[in-house]
């Protein structure tokens, strides 16, 4: 009989090099490599629009926004003992009403937004992605930027429900985001040139 597996703990994540991310779920310390380009594309895009459409920072200068949000990159989230860090995430301002400055958060995200790639795709749609209901993360998207796909997923009932797929160069009104177009070409990387 093999003898039981030991949890992971956060002592064991923190040995980690920065060079990778580091996760632990459901007792298990996963280990990835930083995003490669098309993921990094992606993600910055995403967070880039989604935070100057929707952070709202009270700027009397900046045009009129829907705001209400806090916008954060790559947050690590604590969750008894999972720690999870997602490409992006979000909290409304009415559930977290001040940025705390904290080394992780506690409080579950409204939204998330995972950028999937072949090395973590398996990953975000399984474990992190039970997690993620398990803890009351009301929006979930899926982003492939290698299919050019947004999957966005939202809580009902305790089940993950598919709110929508869009793809390519179309734009999308997306829960929890659709006072906004969110113009979808400009998630994606931009094609490499054509080689003769």
């Amino acid at each position: 009989m093999a003898a039981p597996k030991r949890r992971a703990t956060y002592e064991d994540l923190m040995q980690v090099p920065d060079t990778r991310v580091a996760e632990i779920l459901d007792g298990e310390l996963f280990v990835s490599p930083r995003p490669a380009s098309p993921h990094a594309w992606a993600g910055t895009a995403i967070g880039a629009f989604v935070h100057s459409s929707f952070h709202g920072d009270g700027d009397p200068l900046a045009p009129a926004r829907p705001g209400g949000w806090w916008i954060v990159f790559e947050p690590e989230l604590h969750f008894v003992a999972d720690v999870l860090v997602p490409d992006i995430a979000g909290w409304r301002r009415e559930r977290m009403p001040s940025f705390p400055l904290v080394p992780y958060f506690t409080l579950a995200p409204d939204w998330v937004c995972e950028v999937v790639s072949p090395s973590t795709g398996r990953i975000d749609r399984s474990r992190k992605m039970r997690i993620y209901g398990r803890e009351g993360v009301a929006h979930l998207w899926l982003v492939d930027p290698l299919l050019r796909t947004v999957e966005a997923y939202r809580r009902d009932d305790g089940a993950w429900i598919v709110d929508g797929v869009w793809d390519g160069d179309q734009s999308a009104r997306i829960a929890p985001f659709p006072a906004v177009e969110l113009p979808l070409a400009r998630f994606w990387p931009p094609e490499p040139p054509a080689t003769t």
